[in-house]
């Protein structure tokens, strides 16, 4: 059984996408032309990239599905997550913190979900 990708927002589970879903040839076809697309390069933050390696593409592409979901585009969202799924299949979490103007987006492969959710921080006190 291959793992759930969570898309979760200031601590709340927007989407959820089971890879476990065979894709149909049309939307495999999509993400090979966001493959292309992604190819002539992309804009992360100021900086321009002519040939973005696997994990900026996965930035750009999860900056794009958080704004989509702000935007309410939910098709949009919907591919963005797809694409994420397919091509970063350890890919567990998409952590978004902040609001539209300043968001910090976290990509998280080495837990899920269920156990992000059991995760307590540990308070320290002084003497």
């Amino acid at each position: 059984m291959k793992p759930k990708l969570v898309v979760v927002v200031n601590g709340a589970k927007i989407l959820e996408y089971d890879r476990n879903q065979r894709l149909p040839g049309l939307q495999l076809r999509f993400l090979d032309d966001m493959d292309a697309k992604l190819d002539s390069g992309i804009r992360l933050g100021e900086e321009r990239i002519e040939s973005p390696d696997l994990l900026q593409r996965a930035q750009y592409v999860a900056n794009t599905m958080i704004n989509a979901l702000f935007d309410e585009q939910d098709n949009v969202a919907g591919a963005m997550c797809t694409w994420l799924a397919n091509r970063l299949p350890e890919l567990q979490q998409v952590r978004a913190q902040g609001n539209e103007q300043d968001m910090a987006i976290e990509l998280v492969f080495d837990r899920s979900y269920e156990e992000s959710a059991m995760e307590r921080p540990v308070q320290f006190f002084r003497h």
